[in-house]
């Protein structure tokens, strides 16, 4: 199991890709498989059998550079050449442009928008990958990719408080600071519905901060509240005394992990249906899909009849670690005995819906 170097798995705050591997890890464990988990840093909270660090320190500060996932992926692939694997599992970029230099199949799970210049870099492939996407909406942006499976992203429910009554506190927003998750849109939305917003927000990259300071900051007033960088266990408290979550995305979303942490809590997400939205929520029953921003405070207001104990069902029956790891083992045992050329013929063997 490999991923990017940029945190330790599970991450101590955000961080959505090392948190789904830190349950896909320990699922898998659970089924017997020997699991080891390359990454960087000195720490990890799995139950991987084993653990190779090729740095030392994690590369937080230098996320978005070329070269610290380059030196990762070399020497991960040195490693691999001299043991004894079954198959590889790849989570990072770029892995997929070199994992052709190892000896043992490798799978790759396709975290972002496979489109634009990433979708270049996965159209250029090696023929010994298979890629695997996390939602069919996901997949459908890019169709002609070597796909092998697609196998939604999954919450492990241990530890996550729950509300047992809805929610009566502010709508919360949570996410990092960026245009394509439409904090200005929630702003709007929830002045509008006459309720109280709480921004919670990623703001530690310049990007974040530039935006935030120029198109956020303008907006605010006495209805609005802002939390910066909240580590996990103050977004779970968020979640579960927030009368809704907000997703108002103004981009095609691949996954949206928030929406389900926030079903499983109990708390309903409202959300505009692009990209996985719709796949994630059930409209009415944990949540409300709206079509148009203009739907929005509507759509906040009727929150409050959902019922929570719905939610967390919902996130129960489809986004657990254990239907997660299943459909992964379905795409291991396929890639490992048929190859990644017959498994791009007949992909909805192994999709998990």
């Amino acid at each position: 199991m490999l991923v990017p170097p940029w945190l330790s798995v599970p991450p101590p705050g955000y961080g959505g890709l090392e948190q789904v591997v830190a349950g896909l890890v320990d699922g898998l464990s659970r089924y017997g498989h020997a699991v080891t988990l390359f990454g960087a840093g000195n720490r990890h909270g799995t139950a991987a059998r084993n653990f190779v660090s090729t740095n030392p320190d994690v590369q937080y500060e230098r996320l978005g550079e070329a070269l610290p996932e380059l030196a990762h992926l070399a020497r991960v692939n040195h490693l691999i050449d001299a043991a004894d694997f079954d198959i590889v599992h790849d989570h990072t970029t770029i892995g997929p442009l070199v994992a052709g230099r190892r000896a043992v199949p490798t799978v790759a799970t396709v975290h972002g928008n496979p489109v634009g210049e990433y979708g270049d870099v996965l159209s250029d492939t090696d023929e010994g990958v298979g890629l695997v996407a996390i939602s069919h909406a996901q997949r459908r942006l890019n169709p002609g990719l070597p796909w092998v499976g697609t196998v939604h992203n999954a919450l492990d429910l241990t530890g996550i408080p729950r509300k047992t009554v809805p929610g009566r506190g502010a709508v919360l927003w949570l996410a990092r600071f960026s245009p394509d998750k439409g904090p200005d849109v929630a702003i709007r939305a929830c002045r509008e519905a006459g309720l109280p917003l709480l921004l919670a927000g990623k703001c530690n990259e310049p990007a974040e901060r530039r935006y935030y300071d120029d198109v956020v900051a303008p907006l605010l007033g006495d209805d609005v509240e802002v939390v910066l960088n909240a580590d996990r266990a103050a977004a779970l408290r968020m979640l579960v005394d927030a009368r809704c979550l907000i997703m108002p995305i103004q981009w095609e979303e691949p996954f949206g992990m928030v929406m389900v942490e926030a079903m499983a809590t109990g708390t309903p997400v409202v959300a505009l249906g692009r990209g996985a939205a719709p796949e994630l929520v059930r409209s009415g029953v944990t949540g409300l899909v709206c079509d148009r921003a203009e739907e929005l405070p509507a759509a906040l207001r009727a929150a409050e009849r959902i019922d929570p104990a719905d939610c967390v069902a919902h996130v129960a029956e489809n986004f657990s670690i254990s239907r997660m790891a299943l459909g992964y083992e379905a795409v291991y045992r396929q890639v490992v005995g048929e190859g990644v050329g017959q498994a791009l013929l007949e992909p909805a063997r192994v999709t998990v819906r």
